[in-house]
């Protein structure tokens, strides 16, 4: 259990380092502000989809902890490809893999990296940080212009 504990620190650390799709999107379709009041994370998403709906590309910039920013790089990572509905899914899922009770087991076989974020739910305070650019891609989905909140 500890190597994993590890493997997954380690994962963090690197997305939080070098972070993936960190850039704009000049002519993106769709974005969003993210903000957590709480600690302070910031980030906008820019998103493109493809004639199908998918999407096509995604980036996204900002200021947040090292939570927030590997949770956004791997986030971001996962959705290139992905439908509305694919996503409204893998939302759920994360979101359930970072709040379930700690004593409940948590199914993470469907989870591919974004499963580094399991022991999130140990930390109260750190499900907004991880859940932050979740919210934001949610917004920027719903092309509403909007700005999530983590409150």
């Amino acid at each position: 259990m500890d190597e994993l504990r590890e493997l997954y620190q380690a994962t963090i650390l690197d997305h939080n380092k070098k972070p993936r799709n960190f850039r704009v999107i000049d002519d993106a379709d769709r974005t969003a502000e993210g903000h957590n009041p709480l600690c302070g994370d910031q980030l906008t998403l820019y998103l493109t989809m493809d004639a199908d709906g998918r999407v096509a590309d995604v980036a996204f910039q900002g200021n947040g902890c090292a939570i927030s920013t590997a949770s956004a790089s791997l986030m971001t990572e996962w959705i290139k490809g992905r439908s509305p509905s694919e996503i409204e899914g893998q939302f759920e899922s994360f979101h359930d893999l970072v709040t379930s009770p700690v004593d409940q087991p948590v199914d993470i076989a469907d989870m591919g990296k974004l499963a580094v974020f399991s022991g999130v739910r140990e930390y109260p305070m750190r499900v907004k940080c991880a859940t932050l650019a979740w919210h934001t891609l949610r917004e920027a989905m719903a092309n509403t212009g909007g700005t999530a909140q983590t409150e």
